[in-house]
């Protein structure tokens, strides 16, 4: 018995230690593939709760930012308040950086992803896109006495990008020879192009569009850069039921104009006579 006891201890532990090591790999999933590590609520789940969880930016004026009253505002704001009460629910609005909008729903820490997410490929494998409000292209900031207005002119240069955005993609697919500069936040990246940190910075166009004209020492010397995107909502992969909803209420809110009322009330005030509704607006889902 006393040769037994130690090595049925020994079994033990390493029983344990395998059990262990196997619900820990167990327990998480491969982000990159989409599988969700926590399953996504049901409709019912949500309105048992009270509130729609959205992830949406915080500091990405004038899509997505809270403002002096600690209240969240912007063009996908107005998205998400009226998705939430077409549900007959509250809204809850989470602040993401763009580089986890695709982990919050994955991990089902949010619902829907409203910010400003631009669809590609590479995202359809993580989540699940609804009909798109909007379409897009890349655009570059940069100082107007040192203008950039051919990508040509950034070799050498160094360029800010916020991590996880199409903007990165784009230049580390199509333009190795530029050097990039990345930050997690918005906030980051554009106080690190006045600091001077950075040459210049690049990510969506009507973002761009929008800080230069805030900020006057700037110029989008590249107005339009790439592919034309949509951006649209997004849930978690295989969330049928909601993005059934979801694509319901953008084809109803269509009808209704919805998203060019948006436009005027959040953007127009931006963008003023620089853009043009039709040139950025996607109304019920129908890119023309």
């Amino acid at each position: 018995m006393k040769i037994i006891k130690p090595i049925l201890t020994v079994f033990a532990l390493a029983f344990a230690l395998i059990f262990v090591t196997a619900c820990s790999s167990g327990g998480s999933s491969d982000t990159s593939s989409g599988k969700a590590t926590a399953k996504a609520r049901t409709i019912d789940e949500i309105k048992k709760s009270g509130e729609l969880r959205i992830a949406v930016f915080g500091d990405k004026k004038p899509f997505g930012y809270v403002d002096n009253d600690g209240s969240y505002q912007g063009y996908d704001i107005e998205l998400g308040n009226q998705l939430a009460q077409d549900l007959g629910v509250k809204v809850k609005y989470v602040s993401v950086d763009a580089a986890n909008r695709a982990e919050y729903l994955i991990s089902n820490k949010v619902d829907i992803t409203l910010a400003n997410f631009t669809v590609t490929d590479e995202r359809k494998k993580q989540v699940d896109f609804a009909l798109p409000y909007m379409k897009v292209s890349l655009g570059v900031v940069s100082p107007k006495d040192k203008v950039i207005k051919d990508v040509k002119e950034l070799e050498g240069k160094t360029l800010i990008v916020t991590k996880g955005t199409t903007a990165e993609t784009y230049f580390e697919k199509n333009h190795p020879e530029v050097k990039l500069q990345k930050y997690d936040q918005y906030s980051d990246a554009y106080q690190a192009l006045l600091d001077g940190r950075g040459d210049a910075f690049s990510t969506d166009n009507t973002e761009v569009l929008a800080w230069a004209l805030e900020n006057k020492g700037f110029e989008v010397g590249i107005t339009s850069l790439g592919d034309l995107d949509t951006i649209a909502p997004a849930v978690q992969k295989g969330n049928q039921e909601l993005l059934d909803f979801i694509n319901k209420d953008i084809e109803k809110l269509g009808k209704e104009n919805f998203f060019h009322k948006a436009y005027e009330k959040t953007l127009h005030p931006t963008y003023g006579d620089a853009a043009k509704a039709d040139d950025l607006v996607v109304e019920g889902g129908k890119v023309d």
